[in-house]
């Protein structure tokens, strides 16, 4: 009976450890403006898709790069916030970067883009948090006959998605999927999202509940386990994988 039960300690241990399912969660949301309060989906997510009992803060920060989130003291406040809410806590921080990165006046490499995000996740997991990496948010400027969004983000997305794959971190692809549902419903459904005429960058309060309940069905999609700290909204889930206008 020992031996038994050390064999099934043994293999028990050998599993990869799973966040319990039970635990509520504590976000954190770093990134730029299509993040922050004011232009982005982050408020929104956290008022419209976390459960009751489960919170967070968001971080986002207008302007912001890879680079100047560390500088500025954004990302130390990060990781303060996860040791004071991990014991209570799953604590997951959201990663989502680029549109600030790609400027030529930034400073930032997509070489250095790239080192930055790594050191992000890396740092958040040691902290004792789970990090997901977020592919940047479409713009919704359309070009072409027909009319299509421009790609501009895509070195962006790309090296996102490869900082995860090469560092098996978790990540979602909001780039592609916000892109997809832009094109969808064409440039004047995407226009009631703008926070002013003209910006297709950043989103006023209800399209920060649209893209952010893209982000939340993402991250359900690909952890399974946040599906119970998870508020739902069957309607506009299904508007939004139909490509219409919500």
């Amino acid at each position: 009976m020992k031996l038994l039960t050390l064999t099934i300690l043994g293999v028990v241990s050998a599993w990869p450890i799973q966040k319990r399912a039970d635990r509520l969660v504590y976000w954190l949301l770093a990134g730029d403006s299509t993040t922050a309060p004011n232009g982005g989906w982050g408020d929104a997510y956290l008022g419209t898709t976390v459960a009751a009992g489960s919170s967070g803060h968001n971080y986002g920060h207008s302007g912001a790069t890879t680079a100047s989130f560390r500088a500025g003291g954004d990302w130390a406040k990060v990781i303060k916030d996860i040791g004071t809410n991990k014991d209570e806590s799953d604590v997951w921080v959201t990663i989502q970067f680029g549109h600030n990165d790609q400027k030529t006046t930034s400073g930032v490499t997509l070489d250095q883009y790239k080192t930055n995000l790594k050191n992000f996740a890396t740092e958040a997991k040691t902290a004792g948090a789970t990090p997901v990496l977020v592919t940047p948010l479409t713009r919704r400027t359309f070009s072409g006959k027909p009319a299509k969004v421009v790609e501009n983000l895509a070195e962006q997305r790309n090296a996102t998605i490869a900082v995860a794959n090469t560092n098996s971190f978790g990540y979602i692809d909001l780039n592609i999927a916000s892109e997809n549902y832009v094109n969808a419903i064409g440039q004047t459904a995407a226009d009631k999202y703008n926070l002013a005429d003209g910006d297709r960058t950043h989103l006023n309060p209800w399209g920060g509940v649209v893209f952010a309940r893209i982000v939340s069905d993402l991250l359900v999609a690909k952890f399974p386990q946040l599906d119970s700290v998870t508020k739902k909204n069957e309607t506009l889930s299904a508007l939004i994988a139909a490509g219409k206008p919500a």
